[in-house]
């Protein structure tokens, strides 16, 4: 079903805030303090908007409610990126390429794009999203001009993306071209009827490629760690999240349920990409010193714990995948988030024994980064535990008993290497430094992060049955 005027309101309204920003930035001598307030602002507003549409299920939009929910995914995203920048921006003032309006309109538009991915009926509105999203990642991940290891991450990121882009593109032309239509329904239907060409399928390969890509699979991960490691900090929290989440809203979409024995191979295809991921994430992230880096390689091995839910082809598999970047939004920022407070100009307190000591410096942070641990480290009782706990069972119901035993026994890595840095933290001394003010609204921030992790760990049924009811 395509977009209308009906289906497209998320995509008005945040389309709206971000040219209002733009208006902000020509008419204002000096825009920061008003942009920052006005975006914050305004992304509350754009969320309260979905709101009402989420709660009823509605199925206007061409994925239904679920696209709504992912729209409401990628402005928490934003949001909280918004709100920890402000603080990391004034202190690397002189660094940046641009104010921090600029920065703000790069947020929303990218928001904008990952709307247009998750509400897209047809592929070339999926790459029209696609791009704009990108696009803004790219600029956003070199922001701070000054600093060698951003502008070579932006490159970085640059390249390759457009590298992929010609995978995906050459793969929807494929499609298009057996199939004779770009609605992601029906190719979804044609999917499912299984005897289609040796080109449809080569198409469809091309798509799941760049999108494997996009969320940070295995073996398309290797951008990932110098990417996120050169990138401003709440610019890495917000790539992890709002995009992986768009990314995955795709993939949802478009593989998680098959049939056919050409279903078969793309669920060995994707099993394949899962057991990947989360052994090469998890056993590289045991050997990194830099907390950055074992937070991206995390989000790798992460990408493979949702992938075994799309590996299982099942209505819990993508209800389990849904769950779990709704849960993984918020202990992933707040991490981020908390080490964005942390982090001094030149990459400086980001190595584990930076960390020594904080405990005692500022227990109320470190009470908080390692709450956001436990929970990526899938302890009860916070929402990560159910995260994966959802996957791993659509995977058991799916037949796929050894990607579930697989995920669990890379799950007992991951939990050394967060446990690790809480050590660090609480049982030995040294200094450890950090922002000197933190701002009471990055701490409100936090905190209702960590409230959500722990409500999610208590209750996941307040966020699962609301799921439910999109299917």
């Amino acid at each position: 079903m395509p977009l209308t005027l009906e289906s497209s309101y998320p995509l008005i309204a945040i389309c709206s805030l971000g040219v209002l920003l733009l208006l902000l930035e020509i008419v204002l001598k000096k825009p920061d303090p008003v942009s920052y307030s006005v975006t914050i602002a305004g992304l509350l507003a754009v969320g309260v908007c979905i709101f009402p549409g989420l709660l009823r299920g509605d199925g206007a939009t061409p994925t239904g409610g679920a696209g709504l929910l992912f729209c409401e995914v990628f402005i928490a995203a934003a949001l909280l990126t918004v709100v920890f920048s402000g603080e990391y921006l004034r202190r690397h003032d002189s660094e940046r390429a641009a104010g921090q309006g600029a920065y703000n309109l790069l947020v929303v538009f990218a928001v904008a794009g990952m709307m247009l991915m998750a509400l897209a009926g047809d592929l070339i509105s999926l790459f029209l999203g696609l791009e704009l999203m990108s696009i803004c990642l790219y600029v956003l991940v070199g922001f701070l001009r000054k600093h060698v290891t951003g502008n070579e991450a932006s490159l970085k990121y640059f390249l390759l993306g457009a590298f992929i882009t010609g995978f995906i593109l050459y793969g929807i032309a494929l499609l298009y071209g057996s199939a004779g239509t770009l609605s992601i329904d029906a190719i979804v239907a044609l999917v499912i009827a299984g005897d289609q060409t040796p080109v449809f399928w080569a198409g469809l390969a091309l798509v799941l490629a760049g999108f494997a890509f996009k969320v940070g699979a295995f073996p398309f991960h290797m951008w990932i760690p110098d990417v996120y490691q050169g990138a401003p900090t709440p610019v890495t929290a917000f790539m992890a999240t709002g995009a992986k989440a768009a990314a995955f809203s795709v993939l949802i979409l478009m593989f998680s349920r098959r049939g056919g024995a050409e279903g078969l191979v793309f669920r060995d295809l994707i099993s394949f990409l899962a057991a990947g991921s989360m052994i090469v994430g998890n056993l590289l992230a045991i050997v990194q010193q830099n907390v950055k880096r074992m937070l991206a390689y995390s989000s790798i091995a992460h990408a493979g714990y949702m992938l075994v839910g799309i590996a299982s082809g099942n209505l819990n598999g993508s209800d389990g995948v849904t769950f779990y970047l709704v849960s993984y939004l918020f202990m992933n920022v707040g991490a981020f988030g908390v080490v964005s407070l942390v982090e001094e100009r030149e990459e400086k307190n980001l190595t584990y024994e930076d960390y020594s000591g904080f405990s005692a410096k500022n227990p109320l942070l470190a009470g908080l980064l390692a709450l956001f641990l436990f929970s990526l480290a899938g302890l009860p009782p916070f929402g990560g535990f159910f995260g994966k706990y959802f996957v791993f069972v659509a995977a058991i119901e799916a037949d796929l008993t050894w990607l579930a035993i697989l995920g669990v026994l890379s799950s007992l890595a991951g939990v050394y290497y967060y446990i690790r840095l809480v050590m660090v933290m609480y049982f030995r001394d040294g200094e450890a430094g950090r922002a000197e003010a933190v701002p009471r609204l990055v701490l409100a921030a936090l905190g209702l992060a960590a409230l959500i992790n722990v409500q999610l760990g208590i209750l996941p049924s307040s966020v699962i049955s609301l799921i439910h009811r999109f299917h």
